[in-house]
């Protein structure tokens, strides 16, 4: 870059740094993504790295957060600057960090401490002589703002320190830490936003810091937030424990919470395999986590290494590959389902989020368009779900142009051009004609799927090229293909087409429930087609079963078995199992061995986290045999809850409904005393 080309560059950095830090800590309502905010932020790093005769006291780069101006909390000075982080990114900046660290403490091997990084809201809360005083907000890292009275709401701050065993209590200390809410209460909240009308927030740190930011305690009070402490500031009357694990033991023994499973390690090598073990772990918490903090264990080590600019040296913290990025709507197009449903997906400006390139987000449906307001033409903040299915989590209405496309469902079928229709108190609108050609291909490409007939060597585009040739109109078709015709297709040729054949064979023997999963009976997936089955064990009982009798299926909801009862009184329905039945395909799965009940009949379990010595089936089948229902979901009615590693919200929801929670071995003794 040119000279001119440097200085307006700097100048456009500056300007959207400081003010998406202002939407992010004051206002509390970013319009950009944390990645974007992040990549800005290095660049202007690198810039002034180049340039170091550019560098200026106000640049972003030399601070912290955001100034608290303009706002209407009473300011509050930390006596100890709350610094931010340095951030890395992979391996090879891990290694610089550390190398640097090395360096500044003249030493090659040092303990460090890793913890995971809750993404949330800095705060500090300082206590005299054990009794909490003052709580505030990191702010610009010199002042924040007082927000004590809020912060008292929050149940997992101690008003008043607890005993300790080793250490006494201190007649100043200064406790930092993150305010945050958890995935599972971040989302009851947004539903309860959503019933009463209003605006849903975009996250959990976003939610967490709007709650907290409340001008009447009463209102944070009413939200779920939680509180974990990663360090103390300063400490009165005592000297402050040699290493900062020692620290944390402390904070433990004053009555706060810690970031889970914090651990030693002697070598930067063992930190990298730690940080590689949060990121597998991200999806299966229920708090949201962007990165693993990591520190020189050494307080005096600390000290010795010191801070430069807005950061210490003797700390860091691995960023995960980012999950929210910010790009802009191109279009929006109708794909048609196997159960006939319009499904709207976004067309994006391609996006790398976590290392994948994302062009496509889900829309879900009309109503989830309206409540968004997602118009052609948006720049809006798309997330990987999971990390693997992008949608759009909020639109900016700031960069709206004013050329942006409101979008509205089409109310012709866009495949057959039927009149589509939308039932009232349904969220999808659908094509009713069954003969539809998408239809058909969609519902054909789930019934030959390994979840369902499992079909071996019959693809979905082989399956299409059948379908385009006239050999396939319906499921009782794939039993009836010309093999003589197949054998002859480009592509295929007589052994292929003999193994296809044997395939198709063999799938005749599936089992029913296997049936009854490939049919699309809607709201009918795999686990309630396996209850249909057990409760039914053949087709001719469940195509006469009535709404009364199909209720009587444990987990089966009034929606479920109305849609199976519609299912089978459909003539076009009951003409396809017909074809199956002649053709051969398994329509039973035998009598029931006993109508006793079993030992553990009219038990509900849910199974969360994992198991060490069974997968999630092989528990399920077992519950079941001895006549237990296993649902996916905790309720009252949930007699247990089986929790085995890494069990997220739903032990959460347990423990708040109060059903009992079983560990592995629980189980399997509940099992053989059965």
């Amino acid at each position: 870059m040119t000279e001119e080309d440097v200085y307006s560059r700097l100048a456009l950095l500056r300007t959207n740094l400081d003010r998406w830090s202002y939407e992010y800590h004051v206002l509390d309502q970013p319009t950009v993504s944390d990645a974007d905010y992040d990549e800005a932020m290095q660049e202007l790093l690198r810039i002034e790295d180049a340039h170091p005769e550019l560098v200026t006291p106000d640049s972003p780069s030399q601070r912290v957060g955001a100034s608290t101006a303009q706002t209407t909390f009473a300011k509050v000075e930390h006596p100890v600057p709350m610094l931010s982080l340095s951030n890395v990114f992979d391996r090879e900046t891990l290694l610089a960090w550390w190398g640097r660290a090395q360096r500044a403490a003249g030493r090659e091997t040092m303990n460090l401490v890793t913890e995971p990084k809750i993404d949330g809201l800095a705060v500090a809360l300082t206590y005299i002589d054990g009794v909490l005083h003052t709580g505030a907000t990191r702010g610009d890292g010199y002042v924040g703002e007082n927000v004590t009275a809020n912060l008292k709401t929050i149940r997992s701050i101690p008003i008043r320190l607890k005993q300790a065993d080793d250490y006494p209590v201190p007649s100043r200390i200064e406790v930092r830490g993150e305010v945050y809410m958890k995935k599972s209460d971040f989302n009851a909240l947004n539903n309860r936003i959503m019933e009463s009308g209003g605006e849903p927030f975009m996250n959990p740190r976003n939610s967490a810091a709007g709650s907290l930011r409340q001008i009447d305690p009463r209102k944070t009070k009413a939200r779920p937030l939680s509180f974990y402490t990663w360090d103390i500031g300063y400490l009165d009357g005592f000297p402050r424990p040699d290493s900062h694990y020692d620290t944390l033991q402390m904070l433990i023994q004053y009555g706060f919470e810690t970031a889970p499973h914090p651990m030693r390690h002697q070598s930067i090598d063992e930190v990298w395999e730690r940080c590689e073990w949060w990121l597998g772990q991200r999806d299966e918490l229920n708090f949201e986590i962007d990165g693993v903090v990591t520190k020189i264990d050494s307080v005096y080590l600390q000290d010795e290494i010191g801070i430069i600019s807005r950061e210490p040296r003797w700390a860091t913290a691995y960023k995960f590959p980012a999950i929210q990025k910010t790009t802009q709507v191109e279009d929006i197009v109708i794909t048609v389902g196997r159960t006939g449903t319009l499904n709207p997906t976004a067309f994006l400006a391609p996006v790398n989020i976590g290392g994948v390139t994302v062009r496509r987000a889900t829309l879900h449906n009309e109503d989830e368009i309206a409540r968004k307001d997602i118009r052609i033409g948006d720049t809006v903040v798309v997330q990987r779900a999971g990390d693997v299915i992008p949608q759009i989590v909020k639109v900016i209405v700031e960069a709206r142009t004013g050329n942006e496309v409101p979008y509205s469902m089409p109310q012709l079928c866009p495949v057959c051009g039927t009149p589509t229709v939308r039932d009232e108190g349904v969220a999808m609108r659908y094509c009713p004609n069954s003969a539809c050609p998408a239809r058909i291909r969609e519902g054909l490409h789930h019934f030959i799927s390994r979840g369902a007939m499992d079909i071996v060597g019959l693809g979905a585009k082989l399956a299409d090229r059948f379908v385009d040739l006239g050999w396939i109109h319906d499921f009782g078709d794939i039993y009836d293909l010309p093999w003589d015709e197949v054998a002859e297709l480009e592509g295929l040729g007589p052994k292929s087409a003999e193994n296809l054949r044997g395939a198709v064979e063999a799938s005749k023997e599936r089992s029913l429930g296997r049936l009854l999963a490939g049919l699309g009976i809607p709201h009918v997936g795999e686990r309630n087609a396996n209850l249909l089955a057990r409760r039914f064990h053949s087709m001719q009982r469940l195509e006469q079963a009535t709404l009364d009798e199909v209720l009587e299926v444990p987990g089966m909801g009034a929606i479920v078995a109305q849609s199976v009862v519609d299912f089978f009184a459909n003539p076009s329905n009951q003409h396809v199992i017909e074809k199956l039945a002649a053709a051969g395909v398994n329509m039973s799965d035998g009598e029931p061995a006993s109508d006793e009940p079993g030992p553990l009949t009219g038990k509900i379990f849910v199974l969360t986290g994992r198991l060490e010595t069974l997968t999630r089936s092989e528990a399920e089948a077992m519950l079941r045999e001895l006549g237990a229902t296993v649902s996916g979901s905790v309720s009252k009615k949930t007699s247990y809850v089986v929790a085995g590693d890494d069990a997220g919200s739903k032990a959460d929801k347990a423990k708040e409904l109060g059903v009992p929670i079983l560990s592995e071995q629980d189980m399997l003794s509940l099992v053989r005393q059965a």
